[in-house]
């Protein structure tokens, strides 16, 4: 038996040719959005606003339920984009039935998150009519032609990413650079000192070098009542630690710590070796001396090597075993009586149980007697002119210099010398530093004891025995003290 086949013919269209069409008054929102803040954008941001409401009102098939948008926001993702997800929440929701925007560009850059709007929209009976590029999303061709523009808006975008990028690696190259932070403690635009809060700074380096951990700093700052760099009472040790760690408030400045690796998720790394960094000395003003911040990186990495550090105390971490090897802790004997008093103990003395440490305490009172007498004993055993000679000689960077002059050359053409350059440079500082410290050392040899120069002189104090004291100071000098 033969197949009979009957067409039965449609009775409405699958797309719209055409902008649909209806009596009733369809429920329009406009969307307008600029990239950057700046005042030429903001210019163009508010006329975008005023052309579409009126548009919009001009319609008398049209009834205008409002303007979304987002000033100041990149398109490439519309994570951070409030007005426009404001907007597709209230479309979903039933409040929208057409939306009218500029252009597929200033919709989104991101080719994924259009084509994904658009059907999410599309599947509600929801249009999106594109005003520059004339295309209603309701229409047949309508995803093509957007796959299209925003394929297009989306190169449009790495190009200008890549050319910012590059603008910025130039500067940079040059040693310029502006302060990249909404909220820098101590620094206004343009890298202008802020008296105010650089006393804030040099505070934080100063209980820092008082012996005060970086979380011990932050509750000390909240006491005081004084504010974080967003304005806020409350502390964090991260940005006690980020703001000791900053060459910037030495009045240099290390460019190109971090990159963009995705512009389209604005998605940053550290450098750690894929771009080149540069350091500028000098840049700008400082709020800390050189010496004081090299003082403090010294003493993060002291800390660092250290195991349990504890920050309460000044004399915490600066008084060392000579039996095990651990690290003196403040302790508290007799508390509630009389007699009490703070002592210094080995903080493993009883860590193996059974086997206690049998290093002996040392009386809180005698530390800066041990210090004294060491400087004290500096100055009486030795010339200062020996000693002078002694340090310019250990401390020589002529013959270092003359290597980073000629490795310097070599890197212009060969990029491979520049580890050994990078080694030549940091030994040059690190006797530089040596120096300054010995030089400050014989300076201060006479006088009263002082936490400054406590903090500023001494490694730490090696108890070898009861009375019996080894005292280290930063640049290798060591003095045997017996009380």
């Amino acid at each position: 038996m033969a197949k009979k086949v009957t067409t039965i013919l449609p009775t409405r269209p699958m797309y719209q040719t055409e902008a649909v069409s209806e009596t009733h008054k369809r429920r329009v929102a406009g969307y307008a959005r600029v990239s950057t803040d700046m005042e030429e954008q903001t210019t163009s941001y508010q006329a975008q606003m005023k052309y579409y409401k009126k548009y919009i009102t001009a319609r008398s098939d049209w009834e205008f339920v409002g303007m979304y948008s987002d000033e100041g926001i990149s398109a490439t993702s519309i994570n951070h984009r409030a007005g426009f997800k404001k907007m597709v929440e209230d479309a979903m929701a039933g409040k929208i039935d057409l939306i009218v925007t500029k252009s597929v560009s200033r919709f989104a850059r991101n080719t994924v998150d259009s084509l994904t709007t658009v059907r999410k929209l599309k599947d509600k009976g929801i249009e999106i009519y594109f005003e520059k590029e004339n295309i209603w999303t309701l229409d047949a061709k309508g995803e093509l032609l957007i796959t299209i523009m925003s394929s297009l808006a989306q190169e449009e975008s790495r190009s200008i990413s890549e050319n910012t990028a590059w603008g910025k690696r130039k500067l940079f190259a040059e040693g310029k650079c502006s302060v990249g932070y909404g909220a820098f403690l101590g620094y206004d635009k343009d890298f202008k000192v802020n008296q105010e809060q650089a006393e804030t700074v040099r505070l934080i380096y100063e209980l820092f070098l008082s012996g005060m951990s970086s979380h011990t700093v932050a509750k000390e700052l909240e006491k005081r009542g004084l504010l974080s760099p967003t304005g806020k009472k409350r502390w964090y040790a991260s940005t006690v630690q980020s703001i000791l760690t900053n060459e910037k408030y030495c009045g240099d400045a290390r460019l190109q710590k971090s990159f963009t690796v995705d512009f389209l998720q604005r998605k940053r790394k550290d450098n750690e070796g894929e771009l080149p960094q540069y350091y500028v000395e000098q840049h700008h003003e400082a709020i800390i001396e050189p010496r004081i911040f090299k003082l403090v990186q010294a003493e993060i990495k002291k800390r660092e090597s250290i195991p349990r550090y504890s920050g309460t105390s000044k004399y915490s971490n600066k008084i060392k075993c000579g039996v095990c090897g651990g690290w003196f802790g403040r302790k508290i004997w007799g508390s509630n009586t009389n007699y009490r008093r703070a002592v210094y103990r080995c903080n493993q003395k009883y860590s193996v149980k059974g086997k206690p440490c049998t290093s002996p305490h040392v009386l809180e009172e005698d530390v800066p007697k041990i210090f004294m007498a060491a400087l004290d004993k500096i100055g009486n055993e030795s010339t200062m002119e020996n000693i002078r000679e002694m340090i310019s000689i250990a401390c020589d960077v002529g013959e270092l210099q003359e290597k980073q002059a000629a490795l310097a050359e070599k890197c212009k053409n060969n990029p491979e010398w520049f580890d050994e350059y990078r080694v030549v440079t940091t030994e040059m500082e690190r006797r530089k530093e040596k120096k300054e410290l010995l030089e400050l050392l014989l300076n201060n040899i006479e006088g009263e004891f002082d936490e400054k120069l406590w903090c500023a002189l001494l490694d730490y104090i090696l108890v070898k025995g009861p009375n019996d004291y080894l005292v280290v100071f930063r640049g290798g000098i060591e003095v045997s003290v017996k009380r």
